[in-house]
């Protein structure tokens, strides 16, 4: 299901978008602007300086020893899982509930991916349930942090330990949030980012990051992002295409040190829509960790009607995500387990805007619409 556009709502003044992109820029605009002329003028735009400091700075922010500049979110996932030598014949344990790129990824490495059950009142996968999926073929998890809270990782790494797995955390969503006192991104053997433009860190096209405190698959991770070469001409590893552009690059190292001002302004729309919002559910947000609240996803069990009712009002809403893992066309395995829990969350959650540009009129606009649907 997506969006009712109505483009005689959209010409009113007060159309409230899902994504604000014209005004995300304003306040570094002039910087990003100089950015991108200091790499044309520099004529060098793949791994050059621009991408070495992304990679140093974004690595410092997160609290890990290394990162690795990629082409996306989605090939971050797969390139920590090949430098983590998981392939064909192997299983990766992962959510039901996810953006399906976390799938793709998996796949893209030649492993099947194997989904568990979430708990209903987070969205995040349930680790409860991870065991009874382990098999002599599990080599890896990939716990989702989604919508931008991070996953119990106390419970997931406990597990990862005693059966020997991998750990990549899917950080998609999650850039700047917090298990206990340590980044996303910094407690599972790798941790995948994504800056895709929607993202709290978002870069202006695709782009994505691997970080990681172990010099090895940091080493292997140079290597695979850029055909597996060790040296010019030099191939030791099956590796593929997948590097960070210097203007990606350079447009990241301007707004990086805007990010944690912009997930505050985030953190207070939040905050005014759970103390506001009286007809709705909103998801329980964990005390184990700071949320990055890339989304904001109510529940309702009249869902379609307020969609529609809030595209009459003039405000975009999205769903995040409508179709679980299993009940995907591409996804050729578990078709006949029962993973009830993120079927009937599917069947009720709606996404609401918060972006840091969103104005306390229009995120109590949207509080006060909300509250006078009439389920």
């Amino acid at each position: 299901m997506s969006t009712i556009f109505n483009e005689a709502n959209r010409n009113k003044n007060h159309y409230v978008f899902f994504n604000d992109f014209q005004s995300e820029s304003l306040p570094f605009r002039e910087e990003i602007i100089g950015a991108v002329n200091r790499v044309i003028k520099s004529g060098w735009y793949i791994l050059g300086n621009e991408l070495r400091q992304f990679e140093e700075n974004f690595a410092n922010y997160i609290g890990a020893k290394y990162c690795i500049g990629v082409a996306s979110g989605t090939e971050a996932i797969a390139l920590s899982l090949m430098a983590g030598r998981i392939g064909p014949g192997s299983e990766v344990i992962t959510t039901n509930l996810t953006a399906f790129p976390t799938i793709t990824a998996i796949m893209q490495t030649g492993a099947q991916p194997v989904v568990v059950d979430i708990f209903e009142n987070t969205g995040l996968i349930n680790w409860q349930k991870i065991e009874d999926h382990i098999s002599e073929k599990t080599r890896a998890i990939v716990p989702v942090h989604l919508y931008g809270q991070s996953c119990n990782m106390t419970e997931i790494m406990t597990i990862a330990r005693k059966h020997g797995l991998f750990v990549v955390e899917d950080c998609a969503q999650a850039t700047g949030a917090t298990f206990m006192d340590t980044k996303c991104g910094a407690i599972g053997n790798c941790g995948a980012f994504s800056f895709y433009p929607t993202k709290n860190l978002g870069a202006y096209g695709d782009a994505g990051a691997i970080t990681t405190n172990d010099e090895n698959i940091y080493l292997q991770l140079i290597s695979l992002r850029n055909y597996g070469q060790t040296q010019r001409y030099y191939h030791d590893h099956p590796g593929i295409n997948s590097r960070m552009d210097e203007l990606q690059a350079a447009i990241l190292n301007v707004k990086l040190p805007y990010l944690e001002t912009r997930n505050a302004e985030r953190k207070s729309i939040a905050q005014r829509y759970r103390q506001g919002l009286k007809k709705v559910t909103c998801l329980t947000e964990n005390d184990y960790g700071q949320h990055a609240n890339h989304l904001f996803v109510i529940k309702s069990p009249k869902r379609k009607q307020l969609m529609e009712y809030l595209e009459n009002k003039n405000v975009q809403t999205l769903i995040h995500y409508p179709v679980p893992v299993t009940s995907q066309k591409a996804f050729q395995w578990q078709k006949d387990e029962s993973l009830p829990e993120s079927e009937k969350f599917a069947n009720s959650i709606l996404s609401l805007p918060i972006y840091p540009e969103l104005s306390k009129e229009n995120s109590n606009y949207i509080i006060e619409v909300i509250n006078e649907f009439e389920e």
